[in-house]
């Protein structure tokens, strides 16, 4: 224990003669460590946000009515034709109806399976919007206000107004922020609607809903579902869209397929839905990643080159210390402790610091129409990437100090007091 505490001596008393270059590859690895941080926090707190609002917005699975041709057609399944070239030109879709077939019982079924969440329905109606002497064509959206919230946050998407306001008004409309910002409209005012089938409805702008997305703002809006029934002139059993919501989405693609073959329905999972935004966030994280251990690699060579000139500088000590009984073993740690003590603190002040400028960061305001949900920039306090900072601090200054270590190892104390 006692010739542990003399290398340490032996290791700080070095390390305080040189103090410049000491502080200097201890900033090598606080720079690193606090830019790995600031950097990790910052991009896999961005790919979170944009992993929520995927999630919170789009349902786990969707239930609907798929238009196509028919899969096997008429030619096909006759016999007489069976050993001839059959060429089958212009095949049309075949007549179906846009609702779900049975619709509410499946929506009981899947409200009463343990793995499901939720499941809401939806009616959508395609309409023209008209205030005055302008006309817009877009979508209305019939939904269970409640469960909307519930299941997919959508009360945090409504801008202006009260959401709560389809629920004390059979009339009310939840507008799109495109469409309101077109034909001049507020909270309060009233719209007329007219559907496909030339039925004209006054609604009352109970709140302007706003997703970020300016395609869907341009063109959709909300109302009850009993009221886009209404529209539309149809029964209550008119339903174009079930959305699920399960406990674990990981059970989105085997559930989808097991709905599928139980019901004469199209069942689109999330993962199938969002493919390319999944490819974008591990590229993301990737690039953080590739960039953040690239710093402190540079950090470990600096501390590298510091450790080879303390080397040289200290080659009368290293004679000393051998010539007085101090083993080759001995004087390789000393420089080892040397690069830890480095790294230590180093990586001690990087993650303080890291942690403060990612505080900071977290508190400067974000604000863009894109994103309606979001105040400040996203923030990812996992303590992960603070352990893995320190860890792989340690690691790169032991490595950087190795190299040197071995070099002092192989000194002859007789050569280098020869040289003297």
């Amino acid at each position: 224990m006692s010739a542990f505490r003399l290398i340490l001596d032996i290791s700080k008393t070095h390390l305080m003669a040189k103090r410049k270059q000491t502080v200097v590859a201890a900033l090598g690895v606080t720079f690193g460590i606090s830019t790995f941080i600031i950097l990790m926090s910052f991009m896999t707190g961005l790919n979170q946000l944009l992993d929520g609002l995927v999630l919170n917005r789009t349902p786990h699975i969707q239930l609907y009515n798929k238009i196509e041709p028919t899969a096997i057609q008429p030619i096909e399944s006759s016999s007489t034709f069976e050993d001839q070239l059959q060429l089958i030109h212009s095949i049309k879709p075949k007549v179906k109806l846009e609702r779900i077939h049975n619709a509410l019982p499946i929506l009981a079924e899947l409200r009463k399976n343990t793995k499901v969440m939720g499941a809401t329905p939806q009616t959508t109606a395609k309409v023209f919007y008209m205030a005055g002497s302008n006309k817009l064509n877009g979508v209305l959206n019939g939904i269970e206000l409640k469960e909307e919230i519930r299941l997919f946050n959508f009360k945090d998407y409504i801008v202006q107004g009260d959401p709560n306001s389809l629920l004390k008004r059979k009339n009310s409309i939840l507008l799109g922020s495109g469409i309101a910002k077109k034909l001049s409209l507020e909270v309060g005012d009233k719209i007329q609607v007219m559907s496909t089938n030339g039925s004209i409805h006054d609604l009352i702008i109970g709140g302007i809903y706003q997703s970020g997305l300016a395609e869907v703002d341009d063109v959709q809006s909300f109302v009850s579902i009993d009221m886009a029934q209404k529209i539309m002139g149809v029964g209550n059993n008119y339903i174009s869209r079930i959305h699920v919501k399960l406990n674990d989405i990981a059970h989105a693609v085997p559930m989808a397929k097991t709905i599928e073959s139980f019901y004469d329905v199209s069942a689109l999972d999330i993962k199938s839905a969002n493919a390319q935004f999944d490819t974008g966030s591990d590229i993301r994280n990737l690039i953080s990643y590739a960039v953040s251990i690239t710093l402190l690699i540079v950090s470990g060579f600096g501390i590298y080159n510091i450790l080879n000139m303390f080397i040289y500088e200290k080659m009368n000590d290293i004679a000393i210390l051998k010539a007085t009984g101090f083993t080759s073993q001995d004087v390789m740690f000393i420089f080892i402790s040397q690069a830890l003590i480095i790294g230590f603190f180093g990586g001690l002040l990087g993650i303080t610091i890291g942690y403060a400028i990612s505080a900071y960061i977290d508190t400067i305001p974000f604000v863009t129409e894109a994103l309606p949900t979001i105040k400040t920039y996203p923030i990812n306090y996992d303590i992960n990437y603070y352990i893995s900072g320190v860890i792989f601090a340690l690691v790169s200054t032991f490595l950087a100090g190795f190299l040197p270590a071995k070099k002092a190892q192989h000194i002859d104390p007789v050569d280098i007091i020869r040289g003297q």
